[in-house]
């Protein structure tokens, strides 16, 4: 408890040290506030920009900090300007640890020091963010090599904001009785798994692995590939990408992207990941994605950082597409009668109601470029008719949602009149067809076959089984010989038709299996 004491010490120390309580009391246009606090901390003397003084202070509090921070960088539709520039500074300019703390991490978790391990090891960090540092090296085969390294001491750092904001989040639910809708404690919990993932950078490795699997037959997104004999928990080994950051929209058009284009591909990609492997990047923040410039590749995303990921279970999968696919087709009573059906709404609920509260919610977003949408305001009034009708907040979807506005940053950036509805819904809808169509029954039944062929020969015996134990009285509805005799005479024509199922069953996936492995 001392500790928390402390932490939540420091915190209101920084702030007060940045004059973070004057940004507010100015947002709020208070002056009468504003010149109170200003009489109360007369010691200070604030010279700094807002938007400079924000950066500084969340760099100083720490990773969970600049995290919040990256993400404010990408809604320019809900922060200034020049708040948005200078948190955009925390996607890759965190200030670096020493070089010697990196080399003795390297030297430390790989046994043997990075001038021995490399042909060449730049000691100066391309890139330092909240979490890790990387720097460029050179493999002795020539090969180029980018070294992530974790920054010293993070899991204590971590461990003490993530017990504030657990505390915070049981404050809340005690004084709040909304909140407990909100599932803050849960949504807290899921939060700290990820931040905790982060710290072991085998799983990061792990993660872009799969993610570069996923892509391998992709031309729209490129993953490093990992070099396992170089990484541990706290140092990875990957190839250098060369490209250029996403933000960097003059850049990108000077070597000739097309930058409509890269905008419709970054939906493509994102709806890619959710919809058909159901795992998915989770933390795309400008810092974390270039673009590449090579004549080859010209105009590919090329995704970094892999620490948070999201996963989906085909239940979530099936239900987000069915609720985008009558979102698009601006079928409201569908996407009301899904949340009812999937239990995120009471049973109880008016599916009339719920759809007029979603219609006005969505219906003035259509047909329009992402620069006439807020999605913030969107999210805040879908936040209140949730509240209404009282749908809990699922947790394992707050990656999600974080990730979506990401993209929606990201668009906003490259292609201002993107719409991103209309790129979108043709991509749901082939996706719909797969899953429900002849094609998706045919994939199913290929992915199934090793299985059928295995189980179906079995199931005659499984039911002799089954009926010869009720013939010996293990269950007790069954007390007379009359009854014995229409289990037996059941039995055989249960018999004759598992026999021919089996046969019929077995022929076609084996025919299935050769199709499978053609």
């Amino acid at each position: 408890m001392i500790l928390k004491f402390l932490r939540l010490l420091r915190i209101l120390t920084v702030f007060t040290k940045y004059g973070l309580d004057e940004i507010a009391v100015t947002s709020i246009n208070a002056p009468r506030t504003a010149r109170l606090m200003n009489t109360f901390f007369f010691w200070r003397t604030i010279t700094s920009p807002r938007a400079v003084r924000l950066r500084q202070a969340l760099e100083e509090l720490g990773p969970i900090f600049v995290k919040f921070g990256q993400v404010l960088s990408t809604r320019r539709d809900l922060v200034p300007p020049d708040i948005a520039d200078e948190l955009a500074m925390l996607q890759d300019r965190v200030p670096p640890f020493g070089s010697d703390l990196a080399v003795a991490q390297i030297t430390r978790s790989l046994g043997t020091h990075p001038d021995q391990l490399f042909a060449h090891f730049e000691r100066e960090p391309i890139a330092s963010a909240s979490i890790a540092q990387v720097h460029f090296a050179t493999l002795k085969n020539g090969k180029e090599v980018a070294v992530k390294v974790l920054r010293p001491g993070m899991k204590k750092l971590i461990d003490e904001d993530m017990a504030l904001m657990r505390m915070a989040a049981n404050l809340i639910e005690k004084v709040w009785s909304e909140a407990r809708r909100l599932k803050p404690r849960e949504v807290v919990a899921e939060f700290d798994k990820y931040l905790h993932d982060e710290l072991d950078l085998m799983r990061e490795a792990a993660n872009a692995s799969q993610l570069r699997r996923n892509f391998a037959d992709s031309t729209l997104l490129m993953v490093p590939e990992m070099y396992w004999d170089y990484c541990s928990s706290s140092v990875i080994v990957m190839e250098r990408m060369h490209g250029l950051p996403v933000s960097q929209i003059d850049r990108l058009a000077a070597a000739g992207v097309d930058l409509k284009k890269l905008s419709r591909d970054g939906v493509e990609i994102f709806f890619t990941q959710v919809f058909r492997d159901g795992f998915f990047h989770a933390d795309m923040h400008p810092g974390n994605i270039l673009v590449s410039t090579a004549p080859e590749t010209l105009g590919r995303y090329i995704a970094l950082d892999f620490g948070i990921v999201g996963t989906l279970t085909d239940f979530d999968k099936d239900y987000l597409s069915q609720n985008f696919l009558a979102f698009f087709q601006r079928d409201y009573k569908r996407v009301a009668e899904a949340h009812i059906e999937s239990g995120w709404a009471p049973p109880s609920t008016r599916v009339d109601e719920l759809e007029s509260a979603v219609r006005a919610c969505c219906e003035p977003i259509f047909d329009r470029p992402l620069k006439d949408i807020s999605f913030g305001q969107i999210l805040l009034r879908l936040f209140q008719t949730s509240r209404r009708f009282n749908v809990e907040v699922q947790p394992q979807l707050v990656l999600l949602q974080k990730t979506l506005l990401n993209i929606e940053g990201l668009g906003r950036q490259l292609d201002p009149d993107l719409d991103l509805w209309k790129t979108a819904k043709p991509y749901l809808e082939r996706w719909m067809a797969e899953q429900v169509g002849w094609q998706g029954l045919v994939e199913r039944l290929k992915a199934e076959a090793p299985r059928y062929a295995q189980i179906f020969p079995q199931l005659p015996r499984l039911v002799h089984q089954a009926l010869e134990r009720e013939s010996k009285g293990h269950h007790p509805h069954i007390a007379n010989s009359e009854m014995m005799a229409m289990l037996v005479v059941e039995q055989r024509r249960t018999n004759r038709m598992l026999t021919f199922l089996t046969l019929l069953a077995t022929g076609a996936c084996t025919a299935l299996a050769a199709l499978y492995f053609l």
